[in-house]
């Protein structure tokens, strides 16, 4: 059995490909005898595609899913956890700001908790990226009720079972930790590290982050008011043999 999966969405990345290969393997080496990789190339115009097909072709743990044209990063990561078939799901990005070693800073919460969502405590981004990010997570916590500090941060670590419970909409990989308590799981927040951008541009700004989100946030706030929870007291009957 898959023991984790890791997934990255990948979008114009060939800068950053081989580097972030070397540095998942390298993580996972010695740790975990059965793993796979899986690269979501949503749309890439570059050499993204010929390289991870490259990739691939090196390694049959690596597994990449082309996209005909790009769809966006929920739809990336969507595809990634409905294609995975590990006991725990990992969500990296592809730029290596997050670090994959994180996953094992995460993992020793999988006992007691169903997803741990890491949370950049020291950002090593631009003021206007830290200011926006800010401001995207303040204006999701204030519409959703939720006290998430990092819902953006894209290192998390979560069981199967909770990737399987999610239903796809788009803007719902921002809402993900929101997303697990609503389904019933146990969510908490763990530091990891931030490293500065070595690769490609953010694909994210202000606009993005805060109001192109808030159409998104209302949602989940709609969905959150209308589900329905219950509880079950007696036993069931069973009917004579």
């Amino acid at each position: 059995m898959i023991e984790l999966s890791v997934i990255a969405p990948i979008y114009n990345e060939e800068e950053s490909l081989d580097a972030l290969y070397e540095a998942v393997t390298a993580a996972l080496q010695g740790k975990i005898e059965h793993y796979e990789i899986i690269l979501v190339n949503d749309g890439s115009v570059d050499r993204s595609g010929p390289m991870l097909d490259e990739l691939a072709s090196k390694d049959s743990r690596v597994r990449v899913l082309h996209f005909a044209a790009n769809c966006g990063q929920t739809a990336a990561v969507w595809a990634g956890m409905r294609s995975a078939t590990g006991r725990y799901i990992a969500l990296i990005d592809a730029d290596l700001q997050t670090d994959p070693n994180d996953i094992f800073t995460l993992m020793p919460y999988m006992s007691e908790y169903d997803f741990a969502n890491g949370m950049r405590v020291t950002r090593r981004d631009s003021l206007v990226k830290k200011v926006s990010s800010r401001v995207g997570n303040g204006v999701r916590n204030w519409l959703t009720g939720d006290t998430i500090y990092d819902t953006g941060c894209p290192m998390k670590l979560f069981k199967l079972e909770v990737g399987q419970s999610f239903y796809l909409f788009n803007g719902m990989h921002r809402f993900l930790p929101t997303l697990a308590k609503m389904n019933g799981f146990k969510v908490i927040e763990v530091p990891v590290n931030h490293r500065e951008r070595r690769y490609g541009v953010s694909k994210y700004g202000v606009l993005n982050r805060a109001f192109v989100g808030l159409m998104d946030a209302i949602v989940v706030r709609w969905l959150k008011k209308r589900t329905i929870k219950y509880e079950i007291t007696n036993h069931e009957r069973k009917s004579p043999a």
